[in-house]
């Protein structure tokens, strides 16, 4: 029993040690040689590690010095939790992707699914086979305090409701076009403002429900106002409703770059585009596998750009 009420408050790391070398060696001679210390050194530190453990620990014997009872128990215990710790706070070995197995957790939603993960997905695979790739769909305000559990690792997002509190890398910036099916007689060239307007045009509402978008914006500064017959949470629905109907909207370019059947203009007006960042946790700022992860995801972005 150590001399205090919290075990190691009367122990640092170097009487364990110092600990560890007299237990192999029973000897402080070679003990201090192993430590690369004088041997009066070693001897007082024997002698704080006795007070801290209130017994010997080492005792004279006819061949050097023998282990109590008390230093026999430590000897196994002590060895283990120091290499632990060694491995612990060791330098990051250098991460290498053919051998790796990792599960990576990156929250999108299915722009960033089709602009940014997919062109990426193919590179990856072919570098980490043994890894895996989880998409989460989470709202915006979760997403930090997921990424602190542990439960994200990447996140990606438009800068304008990126999560707080997370580093960030700009990947791409993003413009609109008008888009709707192959053979849309209104998308022979493009339409002038007055015909723009007349069109029945579907908007994507992240949240649900809503009809009004950055054109709405465009528009409102104008004095107009155009026709939205349909509000969709996901482009993945609304790219098989361009496809089907006269419906148009004004889509992220590269939704397009598959083609789904679909033609793509210029609007008639200027509508901001918008920036889509890579965001992490601090956690993860300096991992290897991480910082790889991370390279891979830009490069496809500029890659295809």
């Amino acid at each position: 029993m150590l001399n205090a009420s919290n075990p190691l408050s009367r122990l640092d790391l170097n009487l364990l040690l110092t600990l560890d070398a007299l237990l192999a060696e029973h000897n402080v001679t070679r003990a201090a040689e192993r430590l690369h210390l004088s041997q009066p050194s070693v001897s007082v530190q024997l002698a704080r590690l006795r007070e801290a453990f209130d017994d010997p620990l080492l005792l004279p014997g006819p061949r050097g010095m023998r282990p109590t009872a008390r230093a026999d128990a430590l000897r196994e215990p002590l060895r283990l939790a120091l290499e632990a710790l060694g491995r612990a706070i060791a330098p990051d070995a250098p991460f290498d992707p053919a051998t790796a197995t990792h599960t990576w957790h990156v929250a999108a939603f299915d722009y960033g699914e089709t602009a940014i993960l997919l062109p990426a997905l193919a590179a990856l695979r072919a570098a980490a086979p043994g890894t895996r790739l989880a998409v989460l769909n989470l709202p915006p305000a979760e997403i930090a305090k997921e990424a602190e559990r542990g439960k994200v690792d990447l996140a990606l997002r438009n800068a304008e409701n990126a999560a707080q509190g997370m580093r960030s890398r700009s990947l791409l910036h993003e413009r609109y076009v008008l888009a709707g099916r192959a053979g849309h007689p209104a998308l022979r060239r493009r339409p002038s403002l007055e015909r723009f307007r007349q069109l029945e045009h579907a908007i994507v509402s992240p949240e649900g429900g809503g009809f009004h978008g950055p054109a709405d914006e465009v528009l409102a500064g104008l004095g107009l106002k155009r026709k939205v017959a349909l509000s969709v949470p996901h482009f993945l629905f609304l790219l098989e409703v361009l496809a089907s109907t006269d419906m148009v909207a004004l889509l992220p370019e590269r939704l397009l770059a598959h083609g789904h059947g679909l033609k793509a203009v210029e609007p008639p007006i200027a509508v901001p585009g918008f920036e889509m960042l890579m965001l992490w946790p601090e956690r993860v700022h300096r991992d290897p596998a991480h910082r790889w992860l991370r390279e891979q995801i830009a490069a496809a972005v500029r890659k295809r750009d």
